[in-house]
């Protein structure tokens, strides 16, 4: 595993977070537990709660138990409800911290290195939730703050400067928009965290092959004047080469190139099993193949240009 500079704390946090959910409490909290205990084998230090869920936050607790708590980071994510009584997105002063109190009594955490507010609407952040958040903060119950999420409201809380994260999707064919607004949240000493670094449109090599390129039509429009299936070219200037790459998946390819962005603290990964986790962590070590970085820009490129046509 490789490590990397988290933001201005000083500390030094894995290229990888391990992103956990419902999804992973589901199969009971050993199971949990043994994925946990899995990820730190691999080296990594980083981990995202994707909801309040006291349940998910006691097993986190659990399995950290025994690592000296200055080396690992944890963040709690808050606006997707806690799991308990069919809760719901929550904003409000006394929500946020009744769900950060919560999660602290029963993971025994001592205190949540970041809370990432999942993409609160302009008019869902009032600025007394935003006064109890630094609250918390100033008294190291919460030490940053971040946003995360998609759309253009999240380029209003970038410009804030009111938070220290930022949580975005992020990936080799993302637009001028994300690309932008990573590159204001550097400008504002933000730390960075990236997910959806393989999107679905990119997971089978015919929608790969096929992402953001003209339709080829014969005489008068009717009829496909594409290349056959058996032309060699056929995909050139595509996103088709992510799956005949020898020796690489497409999603570990994804995965490398959003690594070799110097902006990126930390990819969030999700995995349900220890195979899974084990074959992500080998990605970090590795170097993409020679040309490949070359092949992804120009089938940005390319991409780009047939979407403005």
């Amino acid at each position: 595993m490789r490590y990397r500079p988290f933001g201005p704390t000083g500390a030094a946090v894995s290229a990888l977070t391990l992103s956990l959910g419902r999804d992973n409490i589901a199969r009971g909290p050993a199971a949990a537990c043994d994925l946990i205990y899995a990820a730190l084998e691999a080296g990594i230090n980083s981990y995202r709660l994707e909801t309040a869920d006291p349940v998910l936050a006691e097993v986190v607790g659990q399995a950290l138990q025994h690592i000296d708590r200055k080396l690992v980071t944890v963040s709690l994510a808050l606006g997707r409800g806690d799991g308990r009584r069919g809760s719901d997105r929550d904003f409000t002063a006394e929500g946020m911290t009744a769900s950060i109190d919560r999660a602290l009594n029963v993971s025994r955490l001592g205190w949540i290195d970041m809370v990432l507010l999942e993409e609160p609407a302009d008019d869902e952040l009032p600025q007394s939730s935003l006064n109890a958040l630094k609250a918390l903060r100033a008294t190291n119950r919460v030490r940053l703050l971040g946003v995360a999420g998609d759309g253009e409201v999240m380029d209003a809380y970038v410009s804030t400067g009111a938070f220290d994260v930022l949580v975005t999707p992020f990936h080799l064919n993302s637009g001028w928009q994300v690309r932008s607004r990573v590159r204001a949240a550097r400008e504002r000493d933000m730390a960075i965290f990236a997910y959806g670094y393989f999107p679905s449109e990119l997971d089978t090599e015919k929608k790969a092959a096929t992402l953001d390129q003209p339709v080829r039509k014969g005489l008068f429009g009717l009829g496909g004047g594409g290349r056959s299936k058996q032309d060699p070219l056929a995909g050139a200037g595509t996103f088709a080469f992510l799956h005949r790459t020898p020796n690489w998946s497409a999603e570990a390819i994804c995965l490398a190139h959003g690594l070799t962005d110097p902006s990126i603290c930390s990819i969030l990964i999700q995995a349900n099993d220890a195979e899974r986790l084990n074959a992500l962590a080998l990605v970090p070590e590795r170097d993409m193949p020679p040309g490949l970085a070359a092949q992804i820009e120009m089938a940005r490129v390319a991409g780009a240009g047939s979407a403005a046509a």
